[in-house]
Order: C-alpha cells, then sequence, then structure tokens
C-alpha cells in the first residue's frame, strides 16, 4: 500500500471519529488544516523539494 493510500484512509478515519464528536464543519478544519499547517511549517527549500517528488511521480 501506498504512502498516500495510508494517508487517505488516515484521512477518513480521523474524519469519522471526530464527525460525531465535534460536528461536521470542526472535523472538517481539523481534517483540511493540519496537513495544510503542517505544509506551510517547511522551509522553502522542503517546499520545493516536496513538489518537484510530487511531479516525478505524475511523469512516471
Amino acid at each position: 500500500m501506498s504512502n498516500g493510500a495510508k494517508a487517505a484512509i488516515g484521512g477518513v478515519l480521523a474524519a469519522a471519529i471526530l464527525w460525531p464528536l465535534l460536528g461536521f464543519w470542526w472535523a472538517l478544519l481539523i481534517v483540511v488544516g493540519v496537513p495544510a499547517a503542517g505544509y506551510l511549517l517547511l522551509d522553502p527549500s522542503q517546499r520545493s523539494r516536496l513538489r518537484r517528488i510530487n511531479r516525478k511521480r505524475i511523469g512516471r
């Protein structure tokens, strides 16, 4: 199983667990906001490296 698939399954499970506890909008904010905040915390060189790696995989 690829890392992307593992992350997708983890996101779905997190949303399924958080939704009844916090409500739809809070669960959505957490599921979308945490990865976005993690991306924004990367250095500019790390972001460009991450984009470059993702582009290489698309071209396979």
